[in-house]
């Protein structure tokens, strides 16, 4: 395999579970390649978690921290430089806090970021301290010339649960959708761009939801049920992939799906990919291999055209890698 670039958030506990972190957490960068592994420091974040890392066309980096306790600094950050970060957009949009008045440009449980073409789509819970939401989870999205709310979607009311947590999304250009999991209550969720309307489908399938009370670790049990969480877009395909956390099958979707009416009809054209390691994040490549983690045994793997899988990285660095980019040829994850 050719040289690897790899940006990786080195995690202390598990990034992704929902656990509180008092730890450092250190963004580093990883160069693996057929004879090496180097990791080095770009930034960390004192008693922060980071589950989510994006870079963007033009090679800026964001990453977010949810508020799975109080005194979260920043929802969002933009790191400018070796060590250093800044609040994205500005400090007004990350200065809610827990027990505070919601307000519309503020931002409160932000669970995702994720950059495409010139956008950056925030994915905002509206979940804090693992409790149901405080009102309807929602996507900001900012033109990344202007740095400026272009804007604003709110699922609505039949797309989400109260014990929902909308995980993560992919952005479909071509069909002009954008999927969502929903890893607190199984389900999709899709937005109609145009239109503007959310749909939930395959709500509590099987196919999203957990398969098992929690993972091993080290030979520790970590009980948690945790459902539909990694999501990846196959474009050439036209598929949507998709993994329940806690779990061991990888299934797959046609977008086209998303616009069929009968529910029953729409559980037809599931299919199951085959079992892999339990993941978090997902992405493919321009190549059709699919990238996520082995978490219980800290790698990265990735799944070929063939089915065949094959181990990216591994070792202690490599815990609980969650969210994926690629830049210029470069994997980027934390």
């Amino acid at each position: 395999m050719k040289k690897i670039l790899q940006l990786t958030v080195v995690v202390l506990l598990f990034a992704s579970c929902k656990e509180n972190s008092t730890k450092k957490e250190t963004v580093t960068v990883a160069i693996n390649d057929s004879t090496a592994q180097m990791i080095i420091p770009v930034a960390s974040f004192e008693g922060q978690q980071v589950t989510g890392v994006t870079v963007t066309d033009a090679g800026r980096i964001f990453a977010n921290f949810p508020k799975w306790r109080k005194g979260i600094k920043s929802a969002v950050v933009e790191i400018t430089a070796v060590k250093e970060s800044k609040s994205y957009p500005d400090a007004q949009w990350n200065s809610w806090e827990i027990g505070d008045a919601l307000a519309p440009n503020k931002f409160v449980g932000v669970q995702s970021v994720v950059a495409f073409e010139n956008k950056l789509y925030v994915l905002d819970t509206r979940s804090v301290l693992f409790q149901p939401v405080l009102d309807a989870p929602r996507i900001f999205v900012f033109d990344l010339k202007t740095n400026q709310l272009v804007n604003t979607y709110v699922l609505t009311k039949n797309s989400y649960h109260p014990d929902s947590y909308i995980n993560d999304l992919r952005v479909d250009k071509k069909n002009q959708k954008i999927y969502f999991t929903d890893s607190g209550h199984g389900g999709l969720v899709v937005l109609d761009i145009k239109s503007g309307q959310f749909k939930r489908i395959l709500d509590n399938h099987k196919s999203t939801s957990a398969e098992l009370s929690g993972l091993s670790f080290n030979g520790k049990e970590w009980k948690n049920k945790i459902n539909s969480d990694g999501i990846a877009l196959d474009t050439v395909n036209n598929r949507l992939y998709y993994h329940a956390l806690t779990g061991y099958s990888l299934y797959s979707i046609p977008t086209a799906a998303f616009d069929l009416t009968d529910e029953k009809e729409i559980e037809k054209e599931v299919k199951y990919e085959g079992k892999t390691a339990a993941p978090d994040g997902m992405i493919f490549d321009q190549g059709g291999n699919l990238y996520y983690a082995d978490l219980e045994n800290n790698k990265i793997q990735y799944r070929k055209l063939d089915g065949s899988i094959h181990t990216l990285v591994e070792g202690d660095e490599i815990k609980w890698a969650d969210t994926f980019s690629i830049y210029e040829g470069v994997f980027v994850f934390y």
